[in-house]
């Protein structure tokens, strides 16, 4: 069980880890350089993690932890897959738009000739590990009666396009600032709207969807309060 105190140490290393390669980028961002920017010993990094490897998949591995345990949650608990997507948007634009991400994409396109390590782990704990957890939300959707959809896997494709568009790229090649919550939210709300307009599902009597969540009116044309 982790102490308070390691905590607070594996936070500090971590904070390290970001301030090395931002300055020295990934293939010289050694785990000696992180010790002695964290104030810790290289054989406290080497017992943790072995190499800088496992540290930085450690990293990806973390940033992307809030938007996989939504929708693990989510498909685990049988809750309502459009609410779900509501929620997702702002969680996954603030991660692949924040600083860490950006830090990380930064270091991995100027790795690709190096090493190339950084930016295959960005894929299989990013994009690889997200996209097929959006498409069985959206393969639950479609059971439900709540989207009209055929292929989910393309419709998840779709939906993280709507969302993500070219921020991403736009914030690591230094031409955007980290977008404020009030804009995340704005562009959540969009694209949310956007998909269930394309991927609307017919009415039932009422105006409600059919499926298994009861009680709850149809999502299309609807945002985030």
């Amino acid at each position: 069980m982790t102490t308070p105190k390691q905590a607070a140490r594996r936070e500090r290393i971590e904070e390290a880890a970001y301030a090395v390669l931002r300055e020295t980028g990934y293939k010289s961002a050694s785990l000696l350089a992180i010790a002695k920017r964290a104030s810790a010993s290289n054989e406290t990094l080497y017992n943790w993690y072995g190499n800088k490897q496992t540290l930085f998949r450690s990293l990806i591995e973390a940033n992307a932890g809030e938007a996989r345990k939504l929708l693990e949650d989510a498909l685990h608990q049988a809750r309502d897959p459009l609410e779900t997507l509501n929620l997702l948007g702002p969680v996954l634009l603030t991660l692949v738009t924040g600083d860490k991400a950006v830090a990380l994409n930064r270091a991995a396109a100027g790795d690709v000739n190096d090493t190339g390590t950084l930016g295959q782990s960005i894929a299989q704990f990013g994009r690889n590990t997200i996209m097929p957890l959006v498409g069985d939300l959206l393969r639950t959707a479609s059971r439900a009666g709540l989207i009209a959809c055929d292929d989910p896997a393309e419709a998840a494709d779709i939906y993280i396009s709507l969302l993500i568009g070219d921020l991403q790229v736009r914030r690591i090649v230094g031409v955007l600032e980290e977008l404020p919550r009030a804009e995340i939210e704005q562009r959540s709300n969009r694209a949310f709207t956007l998909f269930l307009r394309l991927y609307a599902a017919s009415p039932c009597p009422g105006g409600k969807t059919a499926g298994p969540f009861p009680g709850r009116s149809s999502h299309r044309g609807t945002s985030r309060p």
